[in-house]
């Protein structure tokens, strides 16, 4: 069985990643068994062996695979039989294409709005170390960092538009079908809906019908995690 990594809070369900979620879900489309295992930013020596000190990382038949593109490419090509998570060249380019805009537009937005609820979930040994290295990334101390969630929220809802635009037009992000280029996405959203209730779309935005056909998969991953952690009603 694959053993993946997941980065906890302080309650062992509060599996919060943005990044192992894509590859949770990524799993989940292959149809692959997978042991969920709890891991906190300061238990580096557990995944040593990765040649990484972050997550996702997965065992797979004792060889080790870290981030979320390789992992979810190294599934595709070792286990071509299962669903693909790319569907063609062309889909595998979209995934990439995806995560990289989510990573680089989307990422620091969201991380501002919710820091300081992601700060209130962490496992009392984590709150140092992500105190320190958030601030020294962002350059002021936590509580500073989003002073107008309004003005944030509002920033990364005119963000959200190019993928409003695909949500509008078709189910999913590659069309007709979920792929990884649905899981680069539907990390972030996890990430803060496992966190905060701050990230919300408008009512009328077509990103809420992708987001409930998304949760809607794998007889709902997503949402059956949100209740285990207590957070179903975000």
């Amino acid at each position: 069985m694959i053993t993946l990594f997941e980065l906890a809070g302080a309650e062992d369900a509060r599996r919060f990643s943005p990044a192992v979620w894509r590859v949770r879900m990524a799993l989940r489309h292959k149809g692959l068994a997978f042991e969920g295992r709890p891991w906190r930013f300061m238990e580096k020596e557990a995944i040593a062996p990765s040649g990484g000190a972050t997550v996702p990382v997965i065992i797979d038949g004792g060889k080790w695979v870290r981030e979320s593109f390789a992992i979810a490419e190294y599934l595709e090509d070792h286990y071509p039989d299962r669903p693909s998570l790319f569907g063609s060249p062309q889909g595998r380019a979209l995934g990439r294409f995806m995560l990289a805009w989510v990573d680089r537009t989307l990422a620091f937005p969201v991380a501002r709005l919710i820091l300081t609820d992601i700060f209130a979930c962490l496992a009392e040994t984590d709150r140092d170390y992500f105190r320190q290295s958030r601030e020294k990334r962002f350059g002021v101390a936590l509580e500073q960092v989003c002073p107008d969630p309004d003005a944030e929220l509002a920033n990364i809802r005119t963000l959200l538009e190019p993928v409003r635009r695909l949500a509008a037009a078709q189910d999913f992000m590659g069309g007709a079908e979920p792929g990884f280029a649905d899981y680069a996405l539907y990390g972030t959203f996890m990430w803060a809906r496992m966190t905060s209730g701050r990230l919300t779309l408008a009512e009328d935005d077509p990103l809420r019908a992708w987001l409930a056909r998304v949760d809607a998969l794998f007889d709902a991953e997503g949402p059956k995690a949100l209740e285990a952690a207590g957070m179903s009603g975000r």
